[in-house]
């Protein structure tokens, strides 16, 4: 990790003189980062590198949840989770803890979700017992997918506010994914803790561009609260 906060530095002085020389612009300077500022591993992010040498952090906000690390049922992308530690809103306080500038997050949505089998399909909410995933790949299904799923086999749907996270069963099939309701709430949450913007796992997933309208007028509905640079609309990512 010091290594890592050396290299922005340098980037970061790498960028500052191809623009002198260039005359054009500064690049932009961004990463990818854990979504808490201290790793799984233990290891701790350099944070004040990072505040002063990227533009923004791109914060995972998901992939809590997977059949391959969890043998129970759980919101993939949970904005809370009440009781446990693992959330996008947790993650989001850490960064902000360690002096990470609120107005350079940029929170991830998934568009993508997974698939376990239950054990009893009588538990079917969060935190099931299972018998590990549904589907090939760790259970990964784009959000299309899971909209087909959903359609094909007449799955019931659940909406959760106290995770901000959505899941749907039918038979011994459980899947935890995004719908539109929980990116609505997701934005909203960026606007009011003055975040710099979201970005998506990945566009590709998306069902007819459902969550990207979602999230792009939701965002434009409640306004403009901190200042945005870097995409092709202010606040908007796409990974």
């Amino acid at each position: 990790m010091t290594q890592f906060g050396y290299l922005v530095d340098e980037w970061r002085t790498a960028v500052a003189d191809e623009a002198q020389t260039s005359g054009q612009p500064p690049l932009l300077l961004a990463a990818a980062v854990f979504f808490s500022s201290t790793y799984e591993t233990g290891a701790e992010y350099v944070v004040p590198a990072l505040a002063r040498s990227l533009d923004w952090i791109n914060v995972m906000g998901y992939d809590f949840y997977a059949p391959d690390w969890s043998t129970v049922t759980g919101p993939p992308g949970a904005l809370y989770n009440p009781g446990r530690s693992v959330s996008a809103d947790s993650g989001v306080r850490a960064w902000i803890q360690a002096d990470f500038p609120a107005n350079k997050i940029v929170l991830g949505f998934p568009f993508i979700g997974y698939g376990w089998t239950l054990s009893n399909p009588i538990n079917n909410g969060y935190f099931a017992p299972t018998t590990g995933a549904a589907f090939p790949s760790n259970g990964a299904k784009t959000y299309r997918e899971i909209r087909e799923f959903i359609v094909n086999n007449s799955a019931t749907t659940v909406f959760n506010s106290d995770v901000v996270n959505d899941y749907c069963y039918s038979g011994r099939t459980w899947i935890g994914y995004d719908d539109t309701q929980s990116i609505r709430n997701k934005v909203g949450y960026i606007k009011e803790n003055g975040l710099r913007g979201y970005f998506a796992w990945h566009v590709g997933g998306d069902d007819n561009l459902g969550l990207s309208r979602t999230a792009s007028q939701t965002w434009d509905q409640q306004g403009s609260t901190t200042q945005k640079g870097g995409a092709r609309r202010p606040g908007h990512y796409d990974d």
